[in-house]
């Protein structure tokens, strides 16, 4: 890490600075002491318990639009808490999956934990509607939670950026993803004019929000709690899951090219064994630092059947970012070499330093 970086004192995390030597180790698949750990539970951002009773709102809308609730649940999150490892304080502002879709026109539709997004490419005449509007009601909302957290984080948190997908699943948005499977087929030179459409902006959109962080000295980093004092960006196609191979390099795989360009730290969203027959490809792009294996859930458990995958990954140069059960730890330490391994680990506060301990014996 540069000398020239700088520190951020905060609360609950006084080993910030010996944490991010970690991560930009692991970012080039080496190892000061240990492999990166962070503790976090699924969803845990949305455990409103008491505090939703607290407040009352019209509609699961205006719940996910009042952005000062949103970041004072945050801080009640936290009150009092110690992050260990390479566990960060991170607040980042989030109006639900696709939301970049709906800078260009899409409606959301909003649940407890996450969103749908309405699809608005219904007949091809209306491509010629979508344009991107920074005027609409969700990128003025996001501008505003985002400011408000910069106003409130000050020696708490760190605010990060949303989760901006541009590119395929951006498309399968506007369009709807059965319809564009058969779109593929049917239309292809729509399905690629749509999909310049959904990456044209990304590079104006991302350095849009990454110049709000960087002017409050904020590092780049967002829902995956992986910070970088350059740019962090997470690319995926969740939407690839539902095509072949040859369809993800003729279609998928530009965009996605597109996203990685100019960005220094790029943490590949790899969404189950779907997406993961397309890993060849992504293992080739020489911009992507690291992957995230998501292994889903039921038969797909537990991690140990993953490991042949894993490895290829590792001895294709990235790094990795796993999600691990406590119970899995012993076998899975055994099984894999530690350089450009990061654990993702949900535990209880009691017992993450006993983890700790456990994996710098590795």
């Amino acid at each position: 890490m540069d000398n020239n970086k700088w520190v951020l004192e905060l609360e609950g995390k006084p080993d910030f600075e010996i944490a991010m030597k970690r991560i930009y180790a692991w970012y080039e698949q080496e190892m000061i002491d240990r492999p990166p750990i962070r503790f976090s539970a699924h969803n845990e951002e949305f455990t409103f318990k008491e505090i939703k009773s607290a407040k009352k709102w019209t509609s699961l809308k205006d719940r996910w639009f009042d952005a000062e609730f949103q970041v004072d649940f945050y801080l009640e999150l936290i009150k009092g808490k110690k992050f260990y490892a390479e566990t960060f304080p991170v607040f980042w502002p989030n109006l639900g999956p696709a939301l970049y879709a709906a800078f260009y026109g899409t409606e959301m539709e909003y649940k407890e934990v996450t969103t749908f997004s309405i699809p608005i490419v219904i007949e091809w005449d209306d491509i010629s509607t979508i344009k991107l509007n920074k005027q609409n009601q969700y990128f003025i909302k996001l501008e505003e939670l985002t400011k408000l957290a910069l106003q409130k984080c000050q020696g708490k948190f760190m605010v990060g950026f949303t989760d901006l997908m541009p590119g395929m699943d951006c498309v399968a948005a506007w369009r709807e993803p059965q319809q564009l499977c058969i779109d593929l087929c049917l239309d292809p030179d729509k399905v690629k004019e749509m999909g310049i459409l959904a990456s044209r902006d990304f590079h104006p959109l991302f350095d849009h929000f990454d110049d709000m962080l960087k002017a409050h000295n904020q590092l780049s980093v967002t829902w995956m709690g992986i910070p970088s004092f350059s740019k962090m960006h997470i690319p995926s196609c969740d939407f690839s899951a539902m095509i072949s191979t040859e369809q993800f390099e003729e279609f998928c795989l530009p965009l996605i090219q597109h996203e990685v360009e100019g960005i220094e730290h790029n943490i590949f969203h790899l969404d189950g064994k779907g997406v993961a027959r397309h890993v060849d490809l992504v293992l080739q792009m020489k911009e992507i630092n690291a992957v995230q294996w998501v292994q889903g859930m039921g038969k797909d458990t537990p991690i140990m059947q993953w490991i042949p995958l894993l490895k290829k990954i590792q001895s294709a140069g990235k790094s990795l970012v796993i999600d691990l059960q406590v119970d899995e730890l012993e076998d899975f330490i055994k099984a894999m070499d530690p350089k450009g391994l990061m654990l993702c680990i949900s535990a209880d506060e009691a017992i993450q330093p006993d983890i700790i301990k456990r994996i710098e014996k590795w």
